[in-house]
């Protein structure tokens, strides 16, 4: 019996073993130009500090320089929406925050984008615990001491956020509803201006992520009251932890990971995923995330992208609580 051997047409061949080149040569021809990092938040927060300690081995890795922009404004959904409306190639990305995915879409009147699904989220860094700080000076030196002063100051005690519907503001308002006390939010641009009022005495106390604020208490600059976290920081021993000081049910922690644009291509995300895990773990770059109060753990990317979508459904309760309005 004679067999016929089907082959495809010249034609069609070429197409197919063009495409599946292209495919290939893709993940290896990457990048080819240089990479934006987008931080939601201004020079010098906690957002920006973590981004320009991943930014620069990641670009020596890559072998293409890996730029820092800082993209401020709307709780971190400015520079979100930049990334998520971006071409999905993957030369745009996020220095992704518990701000922007957790808080900010929810207390919008039009929620931007969902968080989850909008969303290429490629690489779990670390998270940190919030700080309450104070100035040394005129602020509170304790936590009861805060509780203190703010329930004799019957108009309104003040305390500062990196902005509103940052995860400071949110952390301040479960402490105000928590120790039923009238605190009085004030709004900054950023953790950087708004350290610098707190140093002043503009404000008396304020609530931030940790990262940005360790050699300031070290310093002496500011005061510690009390980190947002089960048992107290290594960085900073000498701060009691919110627990110690009486109230379980304020922790909290920020998170940082590198997301991208929807409909990235696969390979491109496996071989960023792959070079991040790898420079993450390298001293110079470990020693200086943990330095800041920045807590590594491994995740898959699967695993990332799952942990966006819970942490949004766990902060929720607490978001709509605040009543945060952006």
């Amino acid at each position: 019996m004679k067999t016929t051997v089907k082959l495809f047409p010249p034609r069609l061949l070429a197409v197919a073993v063009s495409a599946l080149l292209g495919a290939s040569a893709y993940a290896i021809d990457y990048p080819t130009k240089p990479i934006t990092l987008v931080a939601t938040f201004p020079a010098g927060g906690a957002s920006d500090i973590v981004a320009r300690t991943v930014a620069e081995p990641l670009g020596q890795k890559l072998g293409q320089a890996v730029v820092v922009d800082n993209r401020v404004g709307v709780g971190g959904s400015l520079g979100s929406n930049v990334v998520k409306t971006s071409s999905p190639e993957g030369y745009t990305l996020l220095l992704t925050n518990s701000s922007p995915m957790s808080i900010a879409p929810f207390v919008m009147e039009k929620q931007p984008y969902d968080p989850g699904k909008g969303f290429t989220h490629i690489f779990y860094i670390g998270a940190t615990p919030l700080i309450v700080i104070a100035n040394p000076k005129v602020g509170p030196s304790s936590i009861a001491d805060l509780v203190k002063q703010a329930k004799a100051k019957t108009e309104g005690y003040p305390f500062g956020s990196g902005g509103p519907a940052s995860i400071g503001h949110i952390v301040g308002e479960m402490f105000k509803s928590e120790l039923k006390v009238n605190m009085i939010h004030v709004a900054y641009k950023g953790g950087a201006p708004m350290s610098t009022d707190l140093i002043g005495g503009q404000i008396p106390v304020a609530f931030d992520v940790m990262t940005a604020y360790v050699p300031l208490v070290k310093g002496g600059q500011l005061k510690g009251l009390a980190v947002t976290s089960a048992k107290r920081s290594d960085q900073l021993p000498e701060v009691p932890s919110i627990v110690e000081a009486g109230f379980p049910d304020l922790v909290a922690e920020n998170y940082f990971g590198i997301s991208g644009p929807p409909g990235m291509p696969k390979d491109v995300v496996e071989k960023l995923h792959k070079t991040l895990s790898e420079i993450v773990q390298l001293p110079a770059t470990k020693k200086k995330l943990e330095e800041t109060g920045v807590t590594l753990k491994v995740m898959t990317q699967a695993e990332y992208a799952a942990y966006v979508e819970k942490q949004a459904k766990d902060w929720l309760p607490a978001v709509k609580a605040s009543g945060a309005k952006l």
